[in-house]
């Protein structure tokens, strides 16, 4: 047997054992499955006018269309208020509705559940417009706040701190005069100990108008995967108006700008760490509105479940 013929059997014969376990490499790897979407809608009436099937089915039935995401929608009129253990266990991205009729009414145990998830890494949260004041929002804001709080202590400071919490007046509108929360107050006591007084965020703003005027979006961070597909600026036709500061702690990124004819800012697609997961706010909005039947704030929803969802996933 000449050289030559000896040495393209080995070739051979070494690439396929190669195919042969990256096959069996192949094979033990699982498939990877779609990311789980959950759309939660308080169904308020109102929607009816800009909505023939509500809102949140709205957004859902647009995730529906795209490749990778499988996606189911419930509401607060469904068994545990929409939030069973089935939906929330078997979540990566939560988006979220709400308005009056539902913020404040969601059981605690149920936010709690919820915001334990998002804090394990297993799930984000992706809150649209009024859901600013929706229970797990500000659960999240309250957590985040507390931690920035303590941020920078070590494990025996943080044990040692004496915390104490100031809580604001639920759905009360802050003038533009008040001060600013969450807030702060670090003093060491007569005990030697770090006593830190903490104002939670009310979590709202000063100003609103629901004139339907159009806002001017301007998109902050092109290369953000929130923005994938998104022109540097761009309208939504129809929408209420928030105008800042907007009473949260400061976010870990910001993506979107809106402004309106009259003035008005606010800062949008704002991201927060929450543990090892996230929560998104993206302001556009207001039920009598169709908001979410333009391109650019469903495109905003899609980014938003191809990026959250791989955290869950364990591959981002």
């Amino acid at each position: 047997m000449s050289n030559s013929i000896s040495r393209r059997r080995f070739v051979k014969a070494a690439a396929a054992g190669a195919a042969m376990v990256y096959a069996g490499n192949a094979f033990a790897q699982p498939a990877r499955r779609d990311i789980r979407v959950v759309v939660w809608d308080e169904q308020q009436k109102e929607q009816k006018q800009a909505y023939g099937n509500f809102l949140g089915n709205a957004i859902a039935d647009h995730l529906r269309g795209c490749k990778g995401l499988a996606v189911r929608s419930v509401t607060f009129h469904d068994l545990d208020q929409g939030l069973s253990d089935d939906v929330v266990n078997n979540c990566d991205v939560m988006i979220w509705w709400s308005h009056y009729p539902t913020n404040g009414k969601i059981k605690p145990e149920l936010t709690a559940k919820l915001l334990n998830r998002i804090k394990q890494g297993a799930m984000s949260l992706v809150t649209l417009h009024s859901a600013h004041w929706s229970d797990p929002f500000v659960e999240a804001m309250r957590y985040r706040t507390i931690e920035d709080a303590l941020a920078g202590l070590d494990a025996q400071q943080r044990k040692a701190a004496v915390i104490t919490t100031i809580t604001p007046e639920r759905f009360a509108v802050p003038k533009r005069t008040d001060p600013l929360t969450p807030s702060v107050r670090k003093t060491t006591g007569s005990d030697g100990k770090l006593h830190l007084q903490i104002t939670l965020p009310c979590c709202v703003f000063p100003a609103f108008r629901a004139d339907g005027k159009p806002s001017h979006v301007t998109t902050l961070k092109p290369d953000h995967p929130l923005a994938q597909g998104l022109p540097a600026k761009w309208e939504i036709k129809q929408t209420e108006m928030y105008d800042e500061p907007f009473h949260v702690p400061a976010p870990d990124e910001t993506v979107f700008e809106e402004r309106w004819d009259h003035g008005e800012h606010f800062r949008s697609g704002r991201v927060w760490r929450i543990g090892k997961g996230r929560v998104v706010y993206f302001r556009p909005g207001h039920e009598i509105f169709p908001v979410y039947k333009q391109e650019y704030p469903l495109r905003v929803m899609e980014n938003a479940c191809r990026w959250l969802g791989p955290m869950s996933l364990g591959t981002a």
